[in-house]
């Protein structure tokens, strides 16, 4: 080998060996990654991620467990992208002070941010499943944290340009979606709206938008159907709630009636009429009605002819009866034949008059507003059974308050009125547009249902 090296000239020798020593320099010199690296104390993390980290000690090196995942959370804002971030969840028992401790964040911060008030109050009220978010800077100083207080906001609490603390709240942005529903009434409107996939809310609020038309414990027919148009609510594209009813119609016994939902929350009629009235056409919530109005019928319990001069409404005992109209009390009382009753007084000459109550919640000459709560339904004085028994009474000549003729709340005018009625009728067109492609997709089925 030796020979074979010297036969070898000895400028070509030279500029080998040369070769030779700057390869083993640059071999031996660190990289860029590791220079960087060296030294690190979070090795694994990953700048600008969030992070979920497991609050359990670790008894060998009485530190954090390191195991680091990354979490599916909102982005932080481009200012806290260096921060490293741990998310501690609350378990049964923990404390706050414990929650920082695990966070490596001294009992004095905590204090600190504490003091910062009402805004920070919700802290104290930690439960189970509820999660803190912490920021560390670089030199493991606390920087942020962040709480979720529901879905769509979370408090922020975080060090200023001055190094106090500042908290806040942080509102995520809603995706508002429309969404049809539309039903036909087979046995009852309750279980027409939860076929329809409406919500026990969104029935209430359907009922109480024509409440002031349809007396629903006593109007509602087979045959009759509605549609409802409503918004539901996404964040981040997850579903989130179910919003406010857009526009609806119902048809009832041949009669349509329509509500479109104006930027006031109140809703009108396409024409720009309120759909509000100055009574409602029941003092309670839909239920079933035993006895309609009906001057000459049986009384149930003395056998004879005589004026039933009312309607009605069976629910359960203890069922809030609302005030039909704003008035004033006039009567509230006992006796042996209405046991617990209420009369109220209204504007035009009209009384109306709710008995048998097993507890009266006004008292004579009280105020009260329409569907304020002046009793509770019962089966006082002479009667067969628990029920709202109401009676409604124009110039002292009992009326049928299911069919009387009420004056309406004060319409909108001028340009608020032009305005609405085109967005009306849209929203109106809408509606229609759906239940023409609903009654398309259905129709076939139907007819291959039929005998």
């Amino acid at each position: 080998m030796r020979q074979l090296v010297t036969k070898i000239p000895t400028k070509h020798r030279i500029l080998i060996a040369a070769t030779s020593v700057f390869l083993s320099v640059i071999l031996l010199l660190p990289s860029e990654q590791a220079s960087a690296s060296k030294g690190s104390k979070n090795d694994s993390l990953e700048i600008g991620k969030r992070y979920s980290v497991n609050t359990q000690q670790n008894d060998d090196e009485g530190m954090l467990d390191q195991e680091l995942a990354i979490a599916e959370l909102p982005a932080l804002p481009e200012e806290d992208v260096s921060l490293t971030w741990s998310v501690l969840q609350v378990q049964k028992g923990d404390v706050l002070s414990a929650l920082f401790k695990k966070a490596n964040v001294s009992q004095q911060v905590m204090l600190d941010v504490l003091a910062l008030g009402s805004h920070v109050k919700t802290l104290t009220k930690l439960f189970p499943g509820d999660q803190l978010e912490f920021g560390l800077n670089a030199n493991g100083e606390f920087q942020e944290l962040r709480y979720s207080l529901n879905h769509l906001t979370t408090l922020r609490v975080s060090r200023d340009s001055e190094d106090n603390f500042v908290a806040e709240e942080l509102k995520k942005e809603v995706e508002l979606r429309s969404q049809f529903a539309n039903a036909e009434i087979r046995s009852n409107f309750w279980s027409a709206g939860i076929e329809a996939g409406l919500t026990e809310s969104q029935i209430m609020s359907l009922a109480g938008i024509f409440g002031w038309d349809i007396d629903f414990g006593l109007d509602i027919r087979a045959g009759d159907s509605f549609s409802v148009l409503y918004e539901t609510q996404y964040v981040d594209g997850e579903f989130i709630s179910n919003g406010n009813i857009v526009a609806a119609q119902f048809q009832n016994q041949g009669h349509l009636y329509q509500a479109v939902r104006h930027s006031d929350g109140n809703y009108y009629k396409p024409d720009g009429a309120s759909m509000r009235q100055a009574f409602l056409r029941a003092p309670v919530s839909f239920q079933y009605v035993s006895s309609n109005f009906n001057p000459r019928r049986l009384h149930p319990v003395l056998k004879t002819v005589r004026a039933h001069n009312g309607v009605d409404y069976v629910a359960p005992v203890g069922t809030p009866i609302m005030a039909a109209g704003d008035g004033r009390v006039i009567a509230s009382a006992y006796s042996n034949l209405n046991g617990n009753y209420v009369f109220v007084q209204h504007a035009n000459n009209i009384v109306t008059k709710y008995l048998h109550l097993s507890k009266r919640l006004v008292a004579k000459g009280d105020k009260v507003r329409q569907s304020q709560a002046i009793g509770r339904l019962g089966s006082t004085g002479r009667v067969t059974g628990a029920h709202l028994h109401y009676e409604f009474v124009v110039d002292g000549v009992h009326r049928n308050p299911r069919t009387i003729k009420l004056p309406q709340a004060t319409p909108l005018q001028g340009k608020e009125k032009d305005l609405f009625s085109a967005q009306a009728q849209q929203a109106i067109a809408q509606l229609q547009t759906n239940e023409r492609v609903l009654l398309a997709k259905t129709a076939p089925n139907d007819a291959l249902a039929a005998p």
